[in-house]
């Protein structure tokens, strides 16, 4: 099958699967013709760069040239930006071919992926059932083999959250690690675009394209990533996993429980050291790190808030008004609380290099739960806050299923700057398991 022949392939998954509401845009026309240059480009002896052909959808509150950006919201529905975020230019340059735009919740904001233009987007494992949050289009997409890769953006855990409640691998880089230039802002400190694909291998080349210094990008570090892809198969003999039953898998559903502890000792089989570790202090990180990102989404939307409050769906307004509570001194308290949870979080992986946990906790929420938006992402996200409040790296792989035959995600961590040893782990484990193997 050549190049133009999967793309069509792709795009006619995405034709039968309208029902899963997981685009909001497509971009059939303009993906059949890069695949059409890409090819020519094949048969003149050039090489398109490290994603040759893959086709890719974007989170649809990432920039792209001529293609609108929406964010989900009535406010930016009609919004065509000139040009692409750089993220979006970097994936074009090494030969990604964009399909469409990913459905995710109203403006980033929530773990359920509804929003008032496409609709409340659905697992492809379960309809009864959410994607996960705020990525849950990119998320859907992928496990429904619409595409390969997707970009979503994860500020407590928009992209790891939707990778395990739809079986597939999703990165969180080092915060600063990939330009956020070109995005939506949900909290500027603690945003990051993230790679999605149903393996690590995949998520590993598409991180390799995506990471990089952005000067219009004020809080883009230029850090130097070293060329870790020949290397993402040396194994993981030696490497330190540390396990905090506190506070991570206290109140954990069972099943949920038993098979990350089955990963455990898959990786410990694997040639890794087990260790258990206390993090203390987590709840107080999810506290202070809703102070930061509800604060930071209010003073984006400010205006809106106070004046357009029809531009948002209630359930938004809602939990975004919220963040109108926290005054000047609580938000210094939180970023002196930050400073403060990162030096924990150094000394613990002074003692590991990695640490395991559940992506979440709990099964899977169905759509029709009756929590609201704020907690229901509260409850969500209870494993994934912490760690990006410290602007940690995370990725969360596939590593079994419940009962109801809903996916469970496992979650590794690491120091900042250490995305090609969490890839190496993770590949690791994919090349012992089939978990991201399986389809809907």
């Amino acid at each position: 099958m050549d190049l133009v022949e999967q793309i069509e392939t792709h795009l006619a998954v995405i034709d039968e699967h309208t029902d899963l509401k997981a685009l909001i845009t497509v971009t059939r026309e303009e993906a059949l013709a890069q695949a059409k240059a890409l090819a020519a480009a094949r048969q003149r002896g050039q090489w398109p760069g490290l994603l040759d052909g893959m086709p890719v959808v974007i989170k649809d509150n990432i920039e792209t040239a001529g293609v609108r950006t929406t964010s989900g919201s009535r406010f930016f529905a009609n919004y065509l930006p000139k040009q692409d975020a750089p993220v979006v230019a970097r994936l074009r340059h090494a030969g990604a071919i964009c399909l469409g735009k990913a459905s995710l919740h109203e403006f980033a904001f929530g773990i359920r992926s509804h929003n008032p233009l496409s609709g409340q987007c659905l697992n492809p494992w379960n309809k009864a059932h959410i994607p996960g949050g705020s990525s849950g289009g990119s998320a859907a997409a992928v496990a429904a083999g619409m595409c390969v890769g997707a970009l979503g953006t994860d500020t407590g855990g928009s992209v790891r959250l939707p990778a395990a409640m739809c079986g597939v691998s999703g990165l969180r880089p080092t915060f600063g690690r990939v330009p956020n230039t070109g995005t939506t802002p949900v909290s500027p400190t603690q945003d990051t675009v993230g790679p999605m694909a149903r393996s690590v291998a995949d998520v590993a080349r598409l991180f390799a394209v995506l990471a990089g210094y952005d000067a219009a990008d004020p809080f883009s570090e230029d850090r130097v990533l070293e060329n870790f892809i020949p290397t993402l198969a040396s194994g993981i003999s030696g490497v330190k996993i540390g396990i905090a039953h506190h506070p991570y898998f206290e109140g954990a559903d069972s099943e949920i429980a038993a098979a990350v502890m089955e990963a455990a000792r898959t990786v410990e089989r694997l040639g890794a050291r087990l260790t258990d570790v206390t993090l203390d202090g987590a709840a107080d990180a999810h506290q202070f790190a809703s102070t930061i990102i509800y604060s930071d989404a209010c003073a984006f939307h400010r205006q809106r808030l106070n004046q357009q409050p029809e531009t948002f769906a209630p359930q938004v307004y809602e939990r975004m008004r919220l963040g109108l509570q926290f005054t000047g001194a609580d938000y210094a308290d939180a970023l002196r609380e930050r400073a403060i949870w990162r030096r924990r979080l150094a000394a613990l992986f002074d003692t590991v290099d990695i640490l395991l946990s559940p992506t979440v906790h709990t099964q899977v929420p169905r759509i029709d739960d009756r929590k609201s938006l704020h907690a229901a992402t509260r409850d969500a996200t209870r494993n994934t806050y912490a760690g990006a409040f410290g602007q940690l790296p995370g990725l969360s792989i596939p590593c079994g299923f419940t009962a109801s035959g809903l996916p469970i995600g496992l979650q590794l961590e690491a120091k900042w700057w250490q995305e090609p040893l969490l890839l190496r782990a993770g590949y690791a484990y994919q090349s012992a398991t089939d978990w991201h193997t399986r389809t809907p």
